[in-house]
């Protein structure tokens, strides 16, 4: 085996095992039925079946919320097909298999027409493409009339500790609210509000990950790096939950007439 192949195949090893801490969890990200419902207030009116894009979907808690309480037409999107098996056993015990569709795709390279959606849902998931390249690339997918929501993880504080930079700039260097607010307005839209997420959220996705991290064998392939990763991950939260958070943004291509909200420090802004 070359070094290459072998590097391959631990690279490999490591991602089966992040996966596999990830199974079967109730979410990929921060998040609670609450938040979704507070960021679907914010998109306003929808049309009486609103076709929907929900990207990076994960296991699919906002898809089925959204199909069950929206009566969505849902167009659910992952890379990781696991994942879309899940939703799609889900959607089948609730009775929403007819309003739920799965599709495995790069939600940067989404085989879509223009206007093909009346709302555009991404919750803990746009730092896969990055906040700016998603708001361009995604606003030609909106029919008219149509919203954006997108959640994004952002400084809380003007002065965030080394360790906080440090982690963040390694993975996905993190910017302040005001920041993302001028990169929407920068790239075509009015900002209809925001919900800024509270810290049970957190709680919803990383209380079931740390059961799952401290019931893992470490000695499975690829799992100790996995671990690892996982446990800096869960710490940086508990000592620096205060530096940083995340943040929904409800957003419409702007347009004659419309006006951009202004920011709330906490909670809505409707």
């Amino acid at each position: 085996m070359t070094q290459h192949s072998e590097t391959q195949h631990s690279e490999n090893a490591i991602s089966d095992a992040f996966f596999s801490l990830h199974h079967g969890l109730p979410r990929q990200g921060p998040g609670s039925d609450s938040t979704t419902r507070a960021l679907l207030a914010l998109a306003g009116e929808l049309p009486a079946r609103p076709r929907v894009l929900d990207l990076g979907c994960g296991p699919g808690r906002s898809a089925l919320l959204l199909a069950a309480e929206a009566g969505a037409e849902v167009t659910a999107v992952d890379l990781h097909e696991p994942f879309l098996a899940e939703l799609r056993a889900e959607a089948h015990a609730r009775g929403l298999a007819d309003s739920v569709r799965t599709v495995r795709a790069d939600m940067g390279e989404l085989p879509y027409a223009d206007g093909s959606f009346d709302l555009i849902w991404a919750e803990s998931s746009v730092y896969s493409i990055g906040f700016d390249t998603a708001l361009d690339a995604w606003r030609r997918l909106l029919a008219p009339g149509g919203t954006l929501v997108v959640t994004e993880c952002e400084w809380t504080t003007d002065t965030p500790s080394d360790e906080a930079r440090a982690f963040w700039d390694a993975h996905y260097p993190l910017r302040a609210p005001e920041d993302n607010t001028r990169a929407a307005l920068a790239a075509g839209y009015a900002v209809l509000g925001t919900v800024s997420q509270p810290e049970s959220d957190w709680d919803e996705y990383y209380g079931p990950l740390g059961a799952r991290a401290d019931a893992a064998d470490p000695g499975a392939p690829g799992m100790a790096e996995a671990l690892a990763a996982t446990r800096t991950e869960l710490a940086m939260r508990r000592e620096h939950a205060a530096e940083y958070g995340y943040r929904g943004y409800a957003l419409r291509p702007a347009g004659d007439g419309w006006r951009t909200r202004p920011e709330a420090a906490s909670g809505a802004d409707r």
